[in-house]
């Protein structure tokens, strides 16, 4: 891994106290050890990671592993549509409920979503944005992107300041040699920052951000990052035991990615994980999805 350079020192508050496990492909919270040391084992064990945790309130940074590192995301670059599509019902150019057709025939999409199994073929525009927020719909990510075209997706995303960062094509079963090889393609520190910028009102402005944060509260896969938080997969937009998130997951073949941002009683924090591993045993798999949860742990700790 690469390290990502003294830039990123991580600190608490005004502490000076060197507190960082170091690894040559980023450093951590002593808080954030147990995180370190699984992302870490993954990467040597042949898996890639970048992962960006930091405290929402102070900006310091609680643990980096190579952040800048550009991997595929899954439909986490979902998250870059939502944001075109609630900037379009804002500024009047798309109205919410205007229907659209649910495209090509079950199976054609990539793996995941409930339109594909519902009777109506056709929805309103924010029912296909919840699917997406809440399931990462296929059908409703690929009725989206034909709504609003992925030119207009990168531009969005440009705008921000996403350089590593983008939605790249329609989800697909199966990528050919003339296909996108992925979906999307994202960095930690990028995907990260959006999260807090959302989190703050920040992208495009309040009523955008507020209606794309929305969306994600209803996001119901519970299975990576946020599993240790205990909450109800489908039912967490309210504070439960003092914790409340928003969060959005991605997921291809050996790939799991989740950004978000977790509110506790002490502190809050936006975070974004995502590894690739070599999806070829149960084991590796289960390997990956531990590495994810241990940096949930450390997050539950740090704000409860």
């Amino acid at each position: 891994m690469v390290d990502p350079g003294p830039g990123r020192r991580a600190r608490r508050g005004g502490d000076d106290g060197d507190h960082e496990p170091r690894h040559g492909g980023g450093r951590a919270l002593e808080s954030f050890a147990s995180s370190f040391a699984a992302l870490g084992d993954l990467a040597l064990a042949g898996g890639q990671v970048s992962a960006s945790v930091s405290d929402l309130d102070s900006g310091d940074d609680l643990l980096s592993v190579d952040e800048h590192l550009a991997l595929p995301v899954g439909q986490l670059g979902a998250v870059l549509l939502l944001i075109e599509v609630s900037a379009r019902i804002e500024d009047g150019t798309l109205r919410p409920l205007d229907e659209l057709e649910r495209p090509g025939a079950p199976g054609d999409q990539g793996p995941g979503g409930l339109w594909p199994y519902l009777r109506r073929s056709r929805l309103p525009v924010t029912d296909a944005a919840t699917l997406v927020g809440a399931f990462r719909d296929a059908a409703a990510i690929d009725a989206l992107i034909g709504l609003v075209g992925l030119a207009a997706v990168r531009a969005r995303g440009e705008s921000l300041g996403l350089t590593k960062t983008a939605l790249l094509d329609v989800t697909r079963s199966t990528r050919g040699p003339d296909d996108a090889p992925a979906l999307a393609v994202g960095t930690a520190h990028e995907l990260a920052g959006l999260a807090v910028s959302l989190a703050r009102g920040e992208v495009v402005d309040r009523a955008v951000s507020n209606r794309v944060l929305g969306w994600l509260s209803l996001g119901a896969d519970t299975s990576l990052v946020a599993a240790p938080f205990g909450l109800d997969p489908l039912g967490h937009r309210r504070l439960d035991h003092d914790l409340q998130i928003v969060h959005a997951t991605g997921g291809d073949a050996g790939v799991r990615a989740e950004l978000g941002v977790l509110r506790g009683p002490r502190r809050s924090v936006a975070y974004c994980v995502v590894v690739t591993f070599d999806d070829l045993t149960l084991a590796h798999r289960l390997r990956a999805l531990e590495a994810l949860r241990a940096v949930g742990t450390d997050a539950l700790e740090y704000v409860h």
